[in-house]
């Protein structure tokens, strides 16, 4: 078959349209945007600035009971759409996100592009919806008009109202934006269909990290940091190169980049102890491992938590600063924005504008594909802005050092949970509350050993003055166990303060006087269990026992005998 040429752009609608990375993608394929959709005031007008556009914010739920709003909408060759992703997000642990609210919003989707594909005349030519992995779970495998809420207009169409308006069982596949030449590995799921064919059609992938696919490698994280300027650069007029496009652009044309991320000790520490040790869940890189594209860019920055991308600093500083998140700029070249491309908001504004885009390394690629299908030539040279939009555009930069002088401080009554390390499948926690009965209020400091990682597993609890009963056992089991006690009990047990002041210590991320907050101590703990046990040696319980395992790692020993020292001292002094 002869390949056509076109006469006009194919056009594009974008419902959810956030920041407008979906619509990004097929603009660069030359796609033209004709509407895009976002209830979000901060989204549209991030939207209009990059597009040259004056939409106002609309809820997609508007087109839930009515077709007349259906048919307002302008007929387009394309219908995109990324309802919000938190309903169904693996991250959502506790539920509390509002699933029926996810699924509304996406039959409302559904709903449009059913009247739009099944209408008559319609020039529909492909449909694709963006969302979370575990959205799968809770989609149909198929959706009748009645549904989508479309009985009365199947009816009027003369189509049987039990008919498949949109099938999604097999039309749907799990993409990785690291396979499109992003450098992040994002996985989600596409569904959709190009009309011509009746399915959905998977794009060609142009990078792997599988060696028998013959493709260049993933973008590593690290392949970004060395090509695109530290943000300490002073301001200049040095051309800068976009790491992923043909553009060119002064150093300090390029916004929201050059401005100090660094990060207070105390949430480092907290993120690297959750990445590194965390009671239940697996191992994480700290700092980020940069030989690998960078893990998910998420919509909520906060850099104390297990999720929190955390860099080394360019700067030589040690505590406070050593470590920093990314910029706002990286996280939108992570998800494969131009360097052009602008947010509109404030700091974290932009970063929820750029996390929950779809990135337009995979949306150039689904465009790219139905031009393929079509038979119509696809853009080897991408439009994109060669040019940044600056006016009404507010940068984050300030090209300046911060100063850590407002250390953050946790709420009256803040609960406290850690352990020095995992050994044995087992883990010794201190903590201010009753962990296996989850108290919400705080009381007495506590040590509590745990068998596993899971429900299900055995929990020890210790009582003040308990680590006396170990002293026997670790004398005559371990010829350094008399040492080791000697350094808990003379030098090691002054550091520990009352319960009261190591709890304002805790709330306060700081120690006072000779006294350690309760974060330090358990990292002393650490360090001096880690000190006795070169050897891994064992003990095996005889006759008396102290743990439900009749074999645990000496170093469990050691740290309970540590930690009940320090709930025994905190709590009657």
């Amino acid at each position: 078959m002869k390949k056509q040429k076109s006469k006009n752009k194919l056009t594009v609608i974008d419902f959810f349209c956030g920041a407008g990375g979906f619509s990004e993608g097929f603009r660069q394929q030359g796609y033209e945007i004709i509407l895009g959709v976002d209830f979000w005031q901060p989204a549209i007008s991030t939207y209009n600035h990059n597009f040259n556009k004056e939409f106002q914010p609309k809820n997609v739920l508007d087109f839930y009971d009515s077709i007349e709003e259906i048919e307002k909408l302008p007929n387009s060759d394309v219908i995109i759409g990324s309802p919000p992703c938190v309903s169904f997000s693996s991250s959502n642990k506790s539920g509390k996100a509002d699933k029926e609210y996810g699924l509304r919003l996406t039959e409302s989707f559904l709903r449009i592009i059913a009247v739009k594909k099944h209408q008559p005349k319609s020039k529909l030519k492909a449909w694709f919806m963006e969302n979370v992995e575990n959205s799968k779970k809770h989609l149909k495998e198929s959706y009748s008009f009645s549904d989508l809420n479309l009985t009365s207009w199947a009816r009027s169409m003369k189509i049987n109202p039990n008919q498949i308006a949109i099938q999604v069982e097999g039309n749907n596949h799990v993409i990785n934006s690291a396979n499109y030449g992003s450098f992040q590995s994002r996985k989600r799921l596409i569904t959709g269909e190009i009309i011509k064919k009746g399915k959905f059609i998977i794009p060609k992938i142009g990078f792997s990290n599988k060696t028998e696919d013959l493709l260049p490698n993933f973008k590593s994280l690290g392949m970004l940091l060395k090509s695109f300027p530290s943000p300490y650069d002073k301001s200049s007029e040095r051309l800068i190169k976009d790491p992923s496009y043909d553009i060119q652009i002064p150093l300090n044309k390029i916004t929201d980049h050059f401005y100090d991320t660094g990060i207070y000790t105390s949430d480092w520490d907290n993120s690297k102890y959750l990445k590194t040790n965390h009671p239940y869940m697996g191992k994480m890189s700290f700092p980020e491992d940069i030989n690998n594209p960078s893990r998910t860019i998420t919509a909520t920055k906060i850099a104390n938590s297990r999720e929190a991308i955390i860099y080394n600093c360019e700067l030589n500083r040690n505590g406070n600063g050593q470590y920093r998140t990314p910029t706002v700029r990286e996280a939108a070249i992570i998800m494969g924005f131009p360097i052009t491309y602008q947010f509109v908001g404030s700091e974290n504004t932009k970063w929820k504008l750029v996390g929950n885009a779809v990135c337009p390394s995979v949306s150039r690629a689904l465009a790219k594909t139905l031009k393929e299908i079509l038979f119509l030539k696809s853009n080897s040279k991408l439009t994109v802005f060669k040019k940044p939009k600056l006016e009404g555009v507010s940068s984050l930069n300030t090209f300046s050092i911060k100063t850590f002088d407002k250390p953050p401080i946790k709420n009256k009554g803040s609960r406290f949970r850690r352990h020095p390390f995992k050994a044995g499948n087992m883990t010794i926690a201190l903590s201010n509350y009753d962990i296996e009965k989850n108290e919400k209020i705080i009381g007495k400091w506590k040590s509590t050993v745990f068998y596993g990682t899971g429900e299900g597993f055995g929990i020890s609890k210790f009582k003040e003055g308990d680590y006396k009963k170990l002293e026997p056992t670790i004398k005559k089991h371990f010829d350094d166990g008399e040492k080791f006690m000697a350094i808990i009990n003379n030098g090691f047990s002054e550091k520990i303060a009352d319960k009261t002041l190591l709890q304002k210590m805790y709330e306060e991320h700081k120690s006072i006087g000779d006294f350690l907050e309760p974060t330090r101590l358990i990292n002393e703990v650490a360090k001096i269990v880690e000190k006795f046990d070169s050897k891994n040696e064992v003990y095996e319980q005889i006759g008396v026992k102290f743990f439900e395992k009749d074999i645990v790692p000496k170093k469990q020993l050691y740290a309970l005998y540590a930690i009940n020292k320090i709930i025994s001292t905190a709590n009657n002094k």
